[in-house]
């Protein structure tokens, strides 16, 4: 089982930070995530700062750099880009602080309401706006993310990769795989939103940015993987947002939660990072909302078919998050 990564800053950090003018900075762990970056904060006489180190052998930082610059062009908070050398891998940031969404909502639950419907407000008004130089959210992409739970789930749990996976897939994706229209962050939930001085919010993990569907970041900030939405919440953030293809909505959350299921049993069972079974029965709970649509007939008929209940969150009872 591979251990979990040590945050020790890359040997080229200090003379990155010397060019970039914070010579003698100090250098401490922030976090690492689900890919291979890893973050510090870099503590100066003037402020602070973050380095990101994406190492180019397994991480391509340019796509970060192209959505942050768009992000800014249409108004929104990303991180201002303070220095970079995409040969090492490393990019110095804004720091945007320690007041993420997640936390925030840990520490004063009382504040759920405003803080979602303001992350809704970001979300409906980044949906205004055209999609521009991304690549397309297409059946392509959604099939191959889909392809993730048979590819690392079932043989975890001891089933067999069943026939008809993709064919339900495609009859009930159809309809969303066409619309290509906005912006889709793809991660925008409480653990990369950042609560700003100003009142406003802070984007993070935007890197794998594409052009698809308004619901898509629906799904992602109402059905947060790493924090529990009830069923209630969800429900008055969707009617807040406004007019809405629930259709859609169920159908690209279904397709999320597939993804993830099969994501983090991949970071168990490949990367040795067993901290991600304990967000299973979360994703589970979910998955059967969405399957319950009609919308998704031929999908909910496959995994009544091939993954039975006992399989499913049950599974994963003994590490819940």
């Amino acid at each position: 089982m591979a251990a979990a990564p040590v945050l020790i800053p890359p040997a080229s950090a200090p003379a990155f930070l010397d060019r970039a003018g914070w010579g003698g900075a100090e250098i401490l762990p922030l976090a690492g995530d689900a890919s291979f970056r890893r973050y510090f904060r870099v503590v100066g006489s003037d402020g602070t700062a973050v380095l990101m180190d994406a190492p180019p052998l397994h991480e391509d930082s340019r796509p970060f750099l192209a959505v942050a610059d768009h992000l800014h062009q249409l108004g929104f908070a990303a991180p201002r880009i303070l220095a970079r050398d995409l040969e090492e891998g490393l990019i110095l940031l804004e720091d945007f602080g320690d007041d993420r969404m997640r936390e925030a909502l840990d520490t004063d639950p009382s504040r759920e309401d405003a803080i979602y419907a303001q992350a809704i407000d970001l979300i409906r008004d980044l949906h205004k706006h055209p999609a521009g130089d991304l690549s397309p959210y297409d059946m392509t992409v959604y099939q191959r993310e889909a392809a993730l739970f048979p590819e690392w789930y079932m043989p975890a749990v001891g089933l067999d990769v069943a026939p008809g996976y993709k064919e339900a897939w495609d009859e009930a994706l159809a309809p969303v795989a066409r619309d290509q229209s906005t912006t889709v962050l793809r991660d925008y939930h409480a653990e990369n939103i950042m609560l700003l001085p100003d009142g406003s919010l802070g984007l993070l993990d935007f890197q794998d940015a594409l052009a698809g569907h308004p619901a898509y970041d629906l799904v992602s900030l109402l059905q947060d993987a790493r924090r529990t939405v009830s069923p209630e919440l969800e429900a008055r953030m969707l009617a807040y947002y406004g007019a809405l293809d629930i259709a859609a909505y169920a159908l690209l959350g279904a397709q999320r939660n597939a993804k993830i299921l099969g994501i983090f049993t991949r970071l168990w069972k490949r990367d040795g990072k067993q901290r991600y079974l304990a967000f299973q029965p979360r994703m589970w709970t979910y998955m059967e909302r969405d399957l319950e649509h009609p919308a998704l007939a031929p999908v909910k008929a496959w995994f009544d078919a091939y993954v039975p209940v006992e399989k499913r969150a049950a599974c994963w009872s003994g590490h819940q998050a």
